[in-house]
């Protein structure tokens, strides 16, 4: 009998019944027959070579470059139907152009489906997506994920490979701003939160033209390259992939996400794309995941390099094998196939599985029934960076900056004030570096610099800018010193603006020296010989090495990569008009020997008591204190929040039972803002080590100076359960510690339970 793979259906939907199943149920429906039929229908009459086809990426030409240049002449392959989805075409006219010539001369006229990498933004690009995790805000997730599809699909493009959800604790990695920091609760949550804003929150809503299908990525523990080096090799054991790298995936399919990408490491000596264990045996048996798994870019290729493959035939038998249902770029399922299954090394029912799959989604997004639904000249020039969606842009940008440090009340910096301000540093007028990387079809010509912000929210204030460069940001040299001090001297406060260059991060931009490059903190050394109180603003796309910052300046902004709107922004912050409330999803080292550096590591035999940096014979640096410089949740306000009267609703959980947790929350400052109370426990004794502390709520507030909440948190059995001995998510009876603070290292507020 042949095999029904539907995306989680049980049963289809007839026409006109009303779909009401979740996000992750994909009950499949269209508007004249059930999907399911349709997609066998086309299946029965597809040659092996076009069934091939349906499961080959190329990328059309572009001036976008993700990795190594593979030259295909895609047009003969259009013109065969031998090409599934193609991707970097990104205007309306190409994608037009490219669909009409897979539809004019190809025998079943399958429209191909077009991609791209839509990380943050498509033409209004919000802030990378590690700074907006640093809203702590799910919401203002799915928003922004929701207008970049909304862009997106405005020129044709229906599929992104986005998001990125892999757990990150390591600064050195570039691609530590694609993703949403180190914690995997959080991390969750932002990952079905964008998912939700690509695709919509039910089967459905694919059906819009607003939306698009989305794709987790990189399964699994891409975060965990050694080294921070990218493509490198990973050694994670199966416990920390469940415990820690897998949940964001998982939260993902439960959202309904429509793909998967597999990731360029190895895991227990076999590469994720050739991975039985993650596609077959976790994604497909475990999760019942019914989407397609697309590669990485050439990653078939990539098992020859790896040492698993002998040859690219042998590799393209291996990906197939494991469940990889579509080739990006590398040309390997392409090329060795169809001669695979003529000499029975891959089932043809394998192939037809995956193109099953793949035809599902398209008929999903309704282009097999219309091939340029998407495309509309005129709702493109209606979408495309509408005023709401700049708006939208600079709100998330606001939200995603953290104050670290901000001595004497060094901002806000009000118009109001009679102050005269020195403006240096590279950063200040840069507009290029604004976006920061994957900043899709962004023009970066029309990114707001800092001094653009600046200008417009203090023109007409009391406050006087006098302006130096300083140094360059991409080339060494001190040639601009000089007249950054003279005009620093003529100044009351001094505000630098330093950072990255946009291509220090992202992929294939790893650094083993994460500190600010040396003309820039020479710079800054210079200037704090003035005596004046500096204010440091950062743009980055990683968490920095900051100690000396630290020790130095009078206060520090860390506003990342913001996009579009970025200057006014952060204008918009240094002014007082929005106190930041921004709190670290990535813990900042001390050092860079630290790394790998996260909160919720594990104890050891000798652990190190915390009111004791240094000690013999305990797990210390001698150098050095273990803890980071700014740890995970921490972030500060122009005004101050206490926390106190925790309270549990009992002090023994029988299994079944929920806690509930009380705390009082007080706005003891000035002014009014917003603060993130988090929510930590630790399981004293397992059957297996657990962390020193995890993450298992937070609740974002706003109160009025003066003004004081109650919170009330709910701690069920899931909240408690970890990945046992036998590899089961299981929950064990025991004493737990509990507390409710301001960051991963506010400990004032403590109690503890025991679950019987």
């Amino acid at each position: 009998m042949k095999k029904k793979l539907l995306i989680g259906a049980a049963l289809i939907l007839s026409v006109g019944m009303a779909c009401t199943s979740g996000a992750g149920d994909w009950q499949s429906y269209s508007g004249d027959k059930r999907i399911e039929e349709r997609v066998d229908s086309v299946l029965a009459l597809m040659t092996l070579e076009e069934k091939i086809g349906q499961m080959t990426q190329y990328s059309a030409k572009s001036d976008i470059v993700t990795g190594p240049q593979v030259n295909t002449d895609i047009e003969p392959l259009l013109k065969k139907g031998y090409i599934g989805s193609l991707f970097h075409a990104t205007s309306s006219a190409a994608i037009r152009k490219t669909q009409e010539t897979a539809l004019a001369e190809s025998r079943l006229k399958i429209p191909v489906l077009f991609a791209f990498d839509v990380i943050h933004g498509f033409k209004t690009i919000f802030p990378i997506p590690l700074a907006e995790s640093c809203a702590w805000d799910a919401e203002l997730a799915e928003r922004s994920a929701s207008i970049a599809a909304a862009e997106a699909s405005a020129v044709g493009v229906n599929w992104t490979f986005a998001p990125m959800v892999d757990i990150s604790r390591d600064a050195r990695w570039g691609r530590v701003m694609e993703g949403s920091g180190e914690d995997p609760y959080l991390g969750s949550l932002l990952s079905a939160a964008r998912v939700r804003g690509f695709q919509g929150e039910k089967p459905e809503d694919l059906m819009r033209l607003d939306k698009m299908l989305a794709c987790a990525k990189h399964f699994c523990a891409y975060g965990a390259a050694e080294a921070g080096r990218d493509y490198n090799t990973t050694d994670v054991s199966e416990r920390s992939l469940r415990d820690i790298y897998f949940p964001p995936f998982k939260a993902a399919k439960d959202a309904g996400v429509a793909t998967f990408m597999t990731a360029f490491n190895e895991i227990s000596g076999v590469p994720c794309t050739s991975s039985k264990f993650l596609y077959q045996d976790v994604l497909r048996d475990e999760w019942r995941f019914n989407g397609f798994v697309v590669t990485d870019y050439t990653a078939i290729n990539e098992l020859v390099p790896h040492g698993v493959a002998r040859d690219e035939a042998h590799a393209a038998e291996l990906a197939a094998n494991a469940g990889i249902e579509m080739d990006m770029t590398g040309g390997v399922f392409h090329a060795h196939l169809l001669q695979a299954v003529k000499e029975g090394k891959v089932n043809e029912e394998t192939i037809d599985n995956a193109v099953r799959r793949i035809l599902e989604m398209k008929f999903l997004l309704g282009i097999m029934d219309d091939p340029y639904r998407y495309l509309n000249e005129e709702r493109e020039k209606a979408t495309i960076m509408k005023p709401e969606f700049l708006e939208a842009a600079r709100d998330a940008a606001r939200k995603s900056v953290v104050l670290l440090k901000n001595e004497n009340d060094f901002f806000p910096i009000q118009p109001s004030e009679r102050k005269t301000v020195a403006l240096i540093g590279p950063m200040v007028k840069e507009r290029n570096s604004v976006n920061g990387g994957w900043g899709g079809r962004g023009d970066r010509q029309r990114s707001v610099t800092l001094f653009e912000g600046l200008e417009k929210k203090y023109g007409n204030s009391n406050v006087r800018f006098l302006y130096a460069e300083g140094c360059d940001l991409r080339k060494p040299g001190t040639a601009g010193f000089a007249q950054a001090v003279s005009v620093a001297r003529q100044a009351d406060v001094i505000l630098v603006a330093a950072g990255e260059d946009q291509n220090w991060s992202a992929e294939a931009a790893c650094r083993t020296d994460i500190t600010l490059p040396a003309s820039q903190r020479d710079l800054l050394k210079e200037l704090k010989k003035t005596g004046k109180p500096i204010g440091l603003v950062l743009m980055n796309g990683r968490p920095l090495e900051l100690t000396w910052e630290d020790e130095n300046m009078d206060a520090i902004l860390e506003a990342w990569y913001p996009g579009t709107m970025g200057g006014h922004a952060i204008a918009d912050v240094i002014a007082g008009d929005y106190n930041p409330a921004g709190k670290l999803t990535m813990s900042f080292p001390r050092s860079v020997g630290q790394l790998p550096l996260y909160y919720n590591h594990k104890n050891t035999g000798r652990p190190l008591p915390p009111d004791n940096p240094k000690m013999d014979y305990k797990s210390s640096y001698i150098d050095c204190p273990n803890s980071p410089l700014y740890p995970f949740g921490y972030g500060l306000s122009y005004t101050s929040f206490e926390v106190d009267n925790l309270k549990l609703d009992k002090e023994e959980l029988k299994k079944g039972e929920t806690l509930t947790v009380t705390v009082d929350v007080a706005n003891i400052g000035k002014v009014g803002g917003e603060e993130v109370v988090q929510l930590y426990i630790r399981d004293l004794v397992g059957s297996v080590t657990r962390p020193v502390k995890e993450l298992k709520g937070f609740q974002k507030l706003y109160l009025k100076a003066g003004e004081k909440k109650s919170l009330t948190f709910v701690l069920t059995e899931e909240d408690l359960a970890f990945c046992g001995a036998d590899m089961k998510m299981q929950v064990e009876p025991g004493e737990f510690r509990l507390w409710v603070g301001t960051s991963s290292a506010d400990e004032r507020n403590e109690s503890v339970f025991t679950l019987i």
